[in-house]
């Protein structure tokens, strides 16, 4: 039979308990840690440690009777408040419950009973010395590094869904004006209502929550998709379209007052739209209510690739669609030194299609920028504003490679 170790009043002791208890001197936190961050955190990576939001609000009930704001240090972290005193603090919860979700706080190994021979809660003094009977807040110091790392990786796949969700969104909005150009040039093909239907159906299922999985199943059928479209696109048509270019370049070049005209400045009530709340996680996400309201930038994506060769050069993946250049301005992004927040507030304020054709033009330019991120930031102030639009930025680059 295994033997299950007991406290003094004769309650078990968890086995999460005897892991706190073993764990070695070197993995206790070496420096106090704020009690409220570090509920936030273990608010964050709940589900890593087996607890509901419930059990987490008993839990700020205890902390609330700790005295200071810092866990650690030299401070014996023992509150010992009565159950009705915890209780009144968690605004009249039932005794009953109050003791199920504590008892759920100590299976897991955040809280630890010391118990006083009567069972009673309270603290004694002799002298200079101090003995704390009641709950014992060490073991939630003892695992703030662990909280810490569970909270990171629960960010971290937050982003992931956030960047693949955009991703697939981005892809969607490719696939409905292939669609539409397609039936322009081959009327009738039964592709393009395939690609019609699709398009109608993932913007459908986006305003859902979706998993990790479930986005990466859309990503692959709208890819698979897209490339049966561009094929069909492209064949007939690439000849044609590189001459185009050429006139496109030749024209910039005699006329700077049309090129400019090319992509006229966001109005006020374009610059904010795609911003919407996902519903059940309140993160902002692509097409949740209104699908159709932002639109795929007037400049050519071809146009704006040939006028980045430099994106090449650090991005190896395929550039066909918009929603590969807004994969490639995320992969770019790091390494210029730009921020995550930057890169967010260019996004809400831009579109994710012009803040990823912004991004690549600064690469082309990159020496010539003293702070990337300062730049950006500039930039999407004018665009909040209504007042910046990517195509006369491209429109540059295209005539200094002319002039070249």
């Amino acid at each position: 039979m295994e033997y299950t170790p007991i406290s003094p009043f004769m309650r078990p002791i968890s086995h999460a308990h005897l892991r706190v208890i073993e764990r070695p001197e070197a993995s206790v936190p070496g420096k106090p840690v704020n009690k409220w961050e570090l509920l936030r955190e273990l608010s964050k990576a709940q589900a890593a440690f087996g607890v509901s939001e419930r059990d987490l609000t008993v839990l700020q009930g205890l902390l609330s009777f700790f005295p200071d704001d810092a866990l650690g240090g030299n401070t014996e972290m023992v509150v010992f408040p009565s159950n009705k005193a915890i209780c009144e603090r968690l605004n009249g919860m039932p005794c009953s419950t109050m003791r199920r979700h504590l008892a759920r706080l100590v299976d897991a190994g955040l809280l630890m009973r010391r118990d006083s021979p009567n069972g009673k809660r309270y603290v004694r003094k002799r002298g200079e010395d101090r003995v704390a009977f009641g709950f014992d807040l060490s073991p939630l110091y003892c695992r703030a590094e662990e909280i810490a790392r569970a909270a990171e990786a629960v960010r971290e796949a937050e982003d992931r869904v956030r960047r693949l969700r955009e991703v697939v969104s981005l892809m969607r909005r490719d696939l409905a004006a292939l669609a539409e150009f397609g039936e322009e040039i081959q009327p009738g093909l039964g592709l393009w209502d395939q690609l019609s239907d699709t398009a109608a159906l993932t913007a459908r299922a986006l305003r859902r929550k979706l998993s990790l999985e479930d986005l990466s199943a859309f990503r692959t059928e709208l890819e698979t998709l897209l490339d049966q479209a561009r094929n069909v696109i492209d064949g007939p048509e690439t000849e044609e379209m590189n001459t185009n270019d050429a006139h496109f370049e030749r024209h910039h070049h005699n006329s700077n007052k049309e090129s400019i005209d090319l992509e006229p400045a966001l109005e006020k009530g374009e610059a904010t739209a795609g911003s919407a709340l996902d519903v059940d996680t309140g993160e902002p996400v692509a097409d949740v209510e209104e699908p159709d309201t932002r639109r795929v930038p007037k400049i050519p994506l071809h146009l704006v690739i040939a006028s980045c060769p430099s994106l090449k050069t650090f991005y190896q993946g395929d550039v066909r669609h918009w929603h590969q250049l807004f994969d490639a301005a995320c992969h770019i992004r790091p390494a210029m030194g730009i921020s995550v927040s930057a890169w967010e507030e260019a996004q809400r304020c831009m579109g994710p299609e012009q803040a990823s054709i912004v991004v690549v033009a600064m690469l082309e330019r990159f020496s010539d920028i003293r702070s990337p991120g300062g730049y950006l930031r500039a930039l999407t102030s004018k665009a909040a504003a209504g007042e910046f639009s990517c195509g006369p930025m491209v429109m540059a680059l295209t005539g200094r490679r002319s002039a070249a």
